[in-house]
């Protein structure tokens, strides 16, 4: 009896992950690999293949042409990561000696910013208040209003 060869299925990307977004995630989630075993999986897929079937080259040129996509969404998601990082550094930064209103359920705290922490890259400010309690690790986004200083 003669060995059968079982051709490896080509990988397809859900459509989510073809559509932008969280695109390395998605895939990751999907296989739980990264770029580089989706490489070795078209890699190890021609390896095996059915001589007398071989994969369709448009197929697997499209193939290429997802990874590829992967890929250079992966670098622009992390491109654009650290720049919005660094646009709420600056922003963190600059709310320095400012006063801001922070919503605190059916409250309004209102303090002047006094130090800027960032906490796994994501910035923490501290405020004081004017009956001078020092609040802090308050979330950059909590911010209802920002204010000139007022001493």
């Amino acid at each position: 009896m003669e060995d059968e060869v079982t051709p490896v299925q080509p990988v397809v990307l859900p459509d989510s992950a073809q559509n932008g977004g969280q695109v390395q995630e998605t895939a990751n989630d999907a296989f739980a690999v990264g770029f580089e075993d989706l490489l070795s999986i078209v890699l190890t897929q021609l390896t095996y293949q059915d001589p007398l079937k071989p994969i369709d080259n448009f197929e697997f040129v499209s193939q290429l042409a997802q990874f590829t996509q992967i890929q250079q969404t992966n670098t622009m998601n992390d491109n654009l990561e650290s720049m919005l990082s660094a646009d709420n550094s600056s922003l963190a930064a600059g709310l320095l000696g400012r006063q801001v209103d922070i919503p605190a359920g059916s409250v309004v705290l209102t303090g002047r910013v006094t130090n800027v922490a960032f906490n796994n890259g994501l910035p923490r400010l501290t405020i004081e208040t004017a009956d001078e309690r020092t609040i802090s690790n308050i979330q950059l986004g909590s911010i209802s209003q920002i204010r000139e200083g007022e001493n």
